[in-house]
């Protein structure tokens, strides 16, 4: 489905080159002040341009359908469009026979029977991130005291980015990354054992963001390799502050008060022009391909602001179960 939360309910729609991308929040308190210029940064984060990026351009100017009223949110549900002004289709009628390796292409058409919509990857493209990063400002802003940042720790194996992109550049090939994401101000005991637990629903938000490939919380994988002695976090006084912070700001599916900390890995682009090996559905025959058009280099570079508005989409939710966050702004 396309919709994710409880109280904070989001939901996406559209595809990379129809009319436009949007989503409608549902749950959001009345009274909250919002406006195009509230948008502007996180959406500017997110846009191509950079060294490594497609150069796709889209305005990306928030449009505000429902949900607003003087300015402020009415507790209605709110909707957002963002139009889809630079698109290029035609790039994409020759690609329908031969399904492109790493992308959604094939299991998108089997399972929607082959009426999906294939341009640009349809509503499998990263374009509909522009709606996550939207609902994020609006989460952000209902949690001023809690501070979300995101950076890249990785480029293609390399903690220097620009020598990460230029072996992608001198293989010309893509490469992938890793981003970190750290939080600060949370409260203690949002989120439930098991199912419901903080890691589960920040997990579930981040596999929402097209070519996250793993996730980990606190030293990760890493904790496999310590003794318990070592990986425990000793608590230092009542408000759980703790000595260390291996668990990454989380015991028992449940925030302790400390700084969340978690990192996820970003594949390499799929599409590459690289020469690679696919199936033709038309002839049944496999043979050669490669990916020609507009592409990221590295996906990796436009991810952290759109991580930041996952987490933030999971906090907000659970800081309304919890009652943290009044269902009117005054």
């Amino acid at each position: 489905m396309n919709s994710f939360g409880r109280i904070f309910r989001v939901h996406i729609f559209g595809e990379s080159h129809g009319d436009c991308v949007g989503l409608t929040i549902d749950g959001c308190p009345a009274g909250l002040p919002l406006s195009v210029d509230d948008f502007t940064a996180d959406i500017e984060r997110r846009k191509p341009g950079a060294k490594g990026t497609t150069p796709r351009k889209e305005d990306d100017l928030p449009i505000f359908k429902a949900g607003l009223f003087n300015g402020k949110t009415t507790g209605a549900p709110i909707t957002i469009l963002f139009e889809n002004n630079n698109t290029r289709s035609a790039d994409y009628e020759k690609l329908r026979a031969v399904p492109r390796p790493g992308h959604a292409d094939f299991v998108a058409s089997k399972k929607f029977g082959g009426n999906e919509d294939y341009r640009g990857s349809g509503h499998f493209s990263g374009r509909l991130t522009v709606c996550l990063v939207a609902a994020g400002v609006v989460a952000k802003r209902l949690m001023n005291s809690i501070d979300i940042n995101a950076n890249i720790l990785e480029i293609g194996g390399e903690t220097d980015q620009e020598k990460g992109l230029q072996k992608a550049v001198d293989a010309k090939d893509s490469v992938g990354g890793i981003i970190e994401c750290k939080v600060s101000g949370l409260p203690v005991g949002l989120g439930e054992p098991f199912f419901d637990s903080a890691e589960s629903l920040l997990s579930h938000g981040a596999f929402a963001i097209p070519a996250v490939r793993g996730i980990e919380f606190g030293t990760g994988f890493a904790a496999a390799k310590m003794f318990g002695s070592q990986h425990n976090d000793a608590i230092e006084d009542k408000t759980g502050k703790t000595l260390t912070n291996h668990a990454g700001g989380l015991v028992g599916g449940i925030t302790n008060g400390n700084e969340l900390v978690f990192r996820i890995a970003i594949k390499p682009t799929s599409s590459t022009p690289i020469e690679q090996q696919t199936l033709n559905i038309e002839t049944d025959e496999v043979e050669s391909f490669s990916v020609k058009g507009r592409h990221d280099l590295c996906i990796a570079l436009r991810v952290p602001v759109i991580l930041e508005a996952v987490t933030a989409i999971v906090l907000a939710d659970l800081m309304m179960v919890e009652q943290k966050i009044p269902r009117v702004i005054s």
